[in-house]
């Protein structure tokens, strides 16, 4: 042992005093949690659903809409999730991309893209419709948000033509982009009028309540993609 380590260990005094403050100093740091790390990991999840009055929740109460249903469910589930209601009734899927930027914020994780119900009511071009959905998941993907497409039917009254040309446009998408499908958003009620509001368009609470148990896996499917993300 050299001279300098054995009068390190036999004279107290300035070097030993620094010597345990810092021990002691190094021991509270290192049983602090990493604070990045542990933040990411307790953050709820945070799910903007984009779309119409569909999920807007038209003539609901807030608290029966589509996105708190769902925000419940998921939650009873026990999954940390915070799901933002990003519905503005009447909408198009034009009018959606033009307030992509402030209607799903920066730290969103995910979105359920709900959008061309009116575009196929007000008969607007498929291919008007396609191009702005397309436009939407790419400008999504691009800033590493997870995507649930949520698919819309033509009904029989607008022509084959027209309902061939509209429906094919949301599995297309899907395929094409690699996001969670899921085929007919009003699946299981759209014939059901006890399920419907007396418009026979919009789905009563317990209509709604029908498309969130129906659609849940999918949606934990999208929560499943945001947690095994690389991170960034």
């Amino acid at each position: 042992m050299s001279p300098a380590l054995r009068s390190y260990g036999k004279r107290p005094g300035k070097v030993q005093r620094f010597a345990a403050v810092l021990a002691i100093a190094f021991g509270a740091w290192v049983a602090q949690p990493m604070p990045d790390r542990a933040a990411a990991a307790e953050r709820p999840i945070r799910i903007v659903v984009l779309g119409d009055s569909l999920t807007a929740g038209y003539q609901l109460p807030d608290s029966t809409a589509f996105p708190a249903q769902l925000e419940r469910a998921l939650k009873a589930k026990g999954l940390a999730v915070e799901v933002v209601n990003a519905g503005v009734s009447g909408d198009t899927s034009a009018g959606g991309l033009g307030r992509l930027d402030w209607s799903v914020p920066e730290g969103t994780d995910a979105v359920i893209l709900e959008l061309g119900a009116n575009d196929m009511l007000r008969g607007i071009e498929p291919k008007v419709t396609r191009a702005a959905l397309e436009k939407i998941v790419s400008r999504l993907r691009a800033r590493g948000i997870e995507v649930l497409l949520c698919g819309m039917l033509a009904p029989p009254n607008m022509g084959q033509d027209y309902a061939r040309a509209f429906d094919a446009i949301y599995p297309e998408l899907a395929a094409a982009s690699d996001v969670v499908f899921y085929p007919f958003f009003l699946d299981g009620i759209f014939d059901d009028r006890k399920l419907k509001q007396s418009d026979g368009l919009h789905p009563t609470a317990e209509g709604v309540a029908a498309i969130v148990a129906r659609i849940l896996p999918k949606v934990e499917e999208l929560l499943s993609r945001v947690r095994t993300k690389p991170a960034s």
